[in-house]
């Protein structure tokens, strides 16, 4: 009887992983947070928004990953507690599913802290079929969009600058060259 107790008393917990404006806005409740990494895959700003960063005339860019067996993606994993996991799936299937287009997927996830093992964490990923999918464009190119595009949430480029900010922060030793290029040709455009 105790050990059903126990068990019964354990509530099983969820783990989120964010790696664009998840990392600096999760918007949801959560237990504790640990940046770190997927292996499998790129971050690229090639998915479009015509809500939060842009419009129906003018879709903003945010990102979603790529597969690319090759590189890994840093970011923040959030573990929801089985009492705060109904309200925080259905508010990010609302930001991420039905207003962002994303679909879910388990990952595996690489804390940067050694004394916590890899974990699975569920990811939202834009792919290519999706209608507001923009798809692949130079750096000069995606921040000529970002430059102009504002949406619900704000202007598209302080997503872009939050992001750059996060890995800088808290990523310092991770060159991603497609972020990073990105940032450079948009604040070019703003001098």
């Amino acid at each position: 009887m105790k050990l059903l107790d126990i068990t019964a008393s354990e509530k099983p917990s969820l783990w989120i992983f964010g790696y664009g404006s998840l990392v600096w806005k999760p918007d949801f409740k959560y237990k504790r947070n640990y940046v770190g990494y997927i292996k499998g895959y790129s971050r690229r700003f090639w998915h479009g928004d015509n809500f939060h960063r842009g419009d129906k005339d003018l879709p903003g860019r945010v990102v979603t990953l790529v597969e690319d067996h090759d590189a890994c993606t840093w970011g923040v994993a959030y573990e929801v507690s089985d009492s705060q996991m109904e309200e925080s799936l259905q508010y990010l299937n609302v930001r991420e599913a039905v207003l962002g287009g994303y679909v879910t997927k388990m990952v595996e996830f690489t804390p940067r802290e050694k004394c916590q093992g890899s974990l699975l964490a569920l990811v939202y990923i834009a792919t290519s079929d999706n209608p507001i999918y923009l798809g692949p464009a130079t750096p000069t190119e995606i921040a000529a969009q970002i430059a102009i595009c504002r949406g619900n949430t704000g202007h598209n480029i302080e997503y872009l600058l939050r992001l750059a900010e996060f890995m800088r922060l808290y990523c310092p030793e991770v060159e991603d060259d497609h972020l990073f290029s990105i940032e450079a040709a948009a604040l070019a455009l703003l001098i």
